[in-house]
């Protein structure tokens, strides 16, 4: 319970920290929202978001004009099409269908 707490308090005191500060420092202060989602959703759309973030990053230093008008319509494509692949792999879930690459970790000899 006193983890909860914290994080609640956490939330509460960053919440405040982005009204009350300059917008200068307030952009530096994490939502507790954002954060918050790759716990609700599942790691994989933390993944997702660092990977367009770097995408719109460096999409922004080449051609800052055409950019501004496709980020929206590329970023949104690339979610519908991680929300459409969810379907295939659940079905392929119940299947049972081994993925044809394997990671495993053995101690060494």
């Amino acid at each position: 319970m006193q983890l909860c707490a914290g994080f609640f308090a956490f939330a509460v005191l960053a919440n405040l920290a982005r009204d009350l500060l300059p917008r200068r420092l307030a952009r530096l202060v994490p939502l507790p929202m954002a954060m918050a989602v790759p716990f609700l959703v599942g790691a994989s759309f933390a993944v997702d978001m660092c990977v367009g973030s770097l995408v719109v990053f460096a999409w922004h230093r080449l051609d800052g004009k055409k950019a501004a008008l496709l980020v929206p319509a590329v970023a949104s494509g690339l979610i519908c099409g991680d929300g459409i692949w969810t379907f295939p792999s659940s079905l392929l879930a119940l299947a049972k269908v081994k993925p044809p690459i394997c990671m495993k970790f053995t101690p060494g000899s």
